[in-house]
C-alpha cells in the first residue's frame, strides 16, 4: 500500500480545506455535505456525539457557528491508499482558554471523499500560555 501519494494527498487537503472554510463561514449544508450519509457515521464531540448521518444533522441544527478567528496548526494529511485517510489539526480561537484537538477519517466514494468518523476535544491551556 503507498502512503501519501502526493496527489491523493492534494486531494484530501483540498477537501478538508472546504470543510474547513464552510465551518467558519457556518455553511451548514456545506459542512454535513462532506459528511458519509450513512448511518455508520460517527462523530465525537468536546460534549456530545452524533451515531448516523441523522443525528449529526439534527446536531449541527442546533449549534452556534465556531467563534470567530479559529486557527489551525499541524494540520496533517496521510493517505493510506487512493481511498482512505485521516486528518488531524489543532486549532485555537482568540479567547485562548484551550487548544482544540480534531482528527477525521476520509474515504472515497462514488461521490468522492467524505468524512466517515470525526472526533473533537480540546484541553485547557495553563495559565502560563494562555
Amino acid at each position: 500500500m503507498e502512503v501519501d501519494r502526493p496527489e491523493i494527498v492534494a486531494e484530501v487537503r483540498a477537501a478538508f480545506s472546504s470543510y474547513e472554510d464552510a465551518l467558519q463561514r457556518d455553511d451548514r449544508a456545506t459542512i454535513l455535505g462532506w459528511f458519509w450519509d450513512a448511518p455508520e457515521t460517527v462523530r465525537f464531540g468536546i460534549a456530545d456525539r452524533q451515531n448516523g448521518v441523522e443525528e449529526l444533522r439534527a446536531w449541527r441544527a442546533a449549534q452556534p457557528p465556531v467563534p470567530l478567528g479559529r486557527t489551525l496548526t499541524e494540520t496533517r494529511v496521510t493517505t493510506f491508499g487512493a481511498d482512505y485517510a485521516v486528518v488531524t489539526t489543532l486549532f485555537t480561537y482568540p479567547s485562548g482558554e484551550a487548544l482544540g484537538r480534531q482528527s477525521q477519517t476520509w474515504a472515497r466514494f462514488g461521490v468522492g471523499w467524505r468524512i466517515v468518523s470525526a472526533h473533537v476535544s480540546e484541553i485547557r491551556l495553563p495559565s502560563w500560555l494562555s
